[in-house]
């Protein structure tokens, strides 16, 4: 049956009319703590200057970067200039890390205007500076004219804004193992992850698919592991799965890796590596047989899924672990390295002397306690070199060390029961944080993994459950969106996917829980759309389009019935083959349609103006 949607949105003829787009003065994602709003405008012109205090250097660094950014937008030259060198302000933008205020920590920060005249940052720290940039950058217009229409001056609403997060982590994932991503693409990611002030970029970097990170102590890891002979096409759901015959590889040398690290940095974002073990092993197995239990032959994995060839438990494999683990060590500050855990099968273990023998040796009474005797005992070694370890919940299988903390992504559940331990938590649960999911229906979509993540779903999570008792919720320390990348081989296939999901969890990691409004987030979200057109990044639009669902009558036609995101909408219909508008029909909750029969959706959201 040949079913067409058609969708006219009146609701965004504020956005989208003919004249010049409007939209509510603050439309900053994710919304401040708190702020308010006066009447006019700040401008910001050749004659405007961002002044920073000279002792800190940090500062120095981001309103040079300010001022790259601005002069890009406007014809005029914004100069940079030490707080001491100045004799008066005018229309200007001062930086500072003076605010004393320890209730805003080292990332909150006050963004204030002067009589509509001076516009000030101010923060207890850099990273704080740093974030009110950002919301600063969100009060002016989205996109960037040609160089030969800019205007002469930035107009910046006069707003009030005191903002600080509300979870100490809030992290965006990348899978670059089952497909590899370059270097550009990778800092491109890092730029949207402060555009919404995220803080932590966890980099997936091994699988069984491919191990993408240079060990100078392995070499066969990339010249072996890197490569796969070809890869699944599609689902590969049918007993005769078809390959594309094309050899696929790629990894980052360390060199590489240190560039992506310290433009990380400076964007106040910590990366957390992650090295697989003892599970999603192929790729390395594949380069050393020696760490299998059976001795291969092994091959770079060309299907997706989980292998039942995995790390065995020598003293040799745990050399090799703390060998690779400490040049990633050497290689990462941060304070975290995700070592996996997670689709660990025990066929292997179960028939390896080996194997079994360390099991009566270290007094194990199972595969599951041997899985978390090699968990502790990784922990212990990064517990040794300064690192914390993280690892998907599996790792409470068979008993947990002491300073693990975990990444809860089947539910929430493993969360709870880690929290309730006194282990810190990072929730990621597959039902609302992972954004390799469908987010419309899917036979108008991409090719993606399965399930269905819409953009209001990813916005009503609440990371904090509510059967967790105060003292138990402070070990939920923040939550995480990952983008596993099976079916997602290109940049512009990554962008699509997170595009807008990850503003709205950012909303749901920074600004209070009280303060959740979808319709706000709704009003707020056209900027942002802009913003990806004008900069050439490829996004998803499913927010506005209604979704048809459609279910078989026993008579032989169809139940279908609608739903739409977009805030107090009425859905209309047509049958007819004529385009459906306000005159048409309300769809009901059920309508039976005859087969054959095109179904067309009109959408009118009453509302008479955007939020101020």
């Amino acid at each position: 049956m040949n079913r067409t949607i058609l969708l006219t949105l009146l609701s965004l003829i504020f956005f989208t009319g003919c004249g010049p787009k409007e939209y509510p003065k603050v439309n900053i994602i994710p919304r401040p703590y708190e702020y308010w709003v006066t009447d006019g405008f700040i401008k910001i012109d050749k004659n405007s200057k961002i002044v920073y205090d000279g002792h800190d250097t940090a500062v120095g660094k981001l309103a040079e970067w300010l001022a790259m950014i601005l002069n890009s937008r406007s014809s005029g030259t914004v100069q940079v200039v030490q707080f001491s060198e100045v004799k008066s302000l005018g229309n200007d933008i001062v930086l500072m890390t003076n605010l004393n205020d320890p209730l805003f920590g080292e990332e909150g920060y006050h963004l204030r205007h002067n009589n509509k005249k001076t516009i000030s940052i101010q923060a207890n720290h850099a990273k704080g500076v740093f974030y009110g940039i950002q919301s600063l950058l969100q009060l002016l217009p989205p996109a960037t004219a040609a160089a030969d229409q800019r205007p002469d001056h930035l107009a910046i609403p006069a707003v009030t804004i005191h903002d600080k997060p509300r979870f100490a982590y809030r992290g965006m994932h990348l899978d670059v193992a089952r497909h590899f991503f370059p270097v550009y693409f990778v800092k491109q990611y890092i730029d949207l992850l402060a555009l919404y002030k995220y803080n932590y970029f966890h980099w997936h970097l091994t699988e069984d698919q491919g191990w993408r990170i240079e060990i100078k102590s392995f070499p066969k890891l990339t010249e072996i592991g890197s490569v796969r002979k070809e890869t699944l096409i599609g689902k590969g759901d049918n007993p005769e799965r078809l390959y594309n015959g094309q050899t696929y590889g790629g990894y980052y040398t360390q060199d590489e890796v240190r560039e992506v690290i310290a433009y990380a940095q400076s964007r106040f974002i910590t990366i957390i590596p992650e090295i697989e073990m003892p599970g999603h092993a192929m790729a390395a197995l594949a380069s050393y047989p020696n760490l299998g239990c059976t001795g291969g032959p092994y091959e770079v994995a060309t299907r997706w899924g989980v292998f039942e060839d995995v790390y065995c438990t020598t003293d040799e494999v745990f050399q090799f672990q703390e060998q690779v683990l400490s040049e990633v060590i050497d290689l990462f500050p941060g304070p975290y390295v995700h070592i996996g855990g997670d689709e660990v099968p025990k066929t292997r273990w179960k028939a390896c002397k080996k194997c079994q023998s360390r099991m009566k040796q270290e007094g194990l009474k199972d595969e599951h306690e041997l899985q978390s005797y090699f968990i502790r005992r990784i922990s212990a070694f990064l517990a040794s070199r300064g690192k914390r370890l993280i690892g998907w919940d599996e790792i409470l299988e068979g008993g947990l060390a002491a300073d693990a903390t975990v990444m809860s992504w089947r539910g929430v559940t493993g969360g709870i029961e880690a929290a309730r331990m006194g282990h810190d938590v990072i929730m990621t649960p597959g039902s609302h944080c992972y954004f390799d999911h469908y987010q419309h229906d899917p036979s108008t979509e991409p090719l993606a993994i399965g399930g269905l993540t819409m953009l209001s779903k990813v916005y009503s999570f609440e990371p904090v459950p509510e059967e967790l008792n105060q003292q138990e919720a402070r070990h939920i320390i923040g939550a995480q969106a990952n983008v596993w990348t099976e079916y997602l081989p290109t940049p512009d296939k990554i962008t699509y996917m997170i595009l807008p999901r990850m503003a709205a969890l950012a909303e749901v990691l920074w600004s209070p829980a009280e303060k959740k409004d979808w319709t706000g987030f709704y009003d707020r979200l056209p900027w942002h759309l802009e913003y990806y057109e004008s900069r050439g990044l490829n996004y998803s639009k499913a927010v506005n389009n209604p979704m048809l669902i459609r279910k078989p009558a026993p008579d032989g036609g169809y139940w279908y019935s609608a739903q739409s995101e977009i805030p107090d909408a009425i859905i209309h219909y047509s049958l007819d083959g004529t385009a459906a508008d306000s005159a048409s029909p309300v769809m009901p909750d059920s309508l039976l349609v005859n087969k054959g029969v095109e179904v067309k959706l009109f959408v009118y959201r009453k509302q008479s103006k955007p939020e101020q």
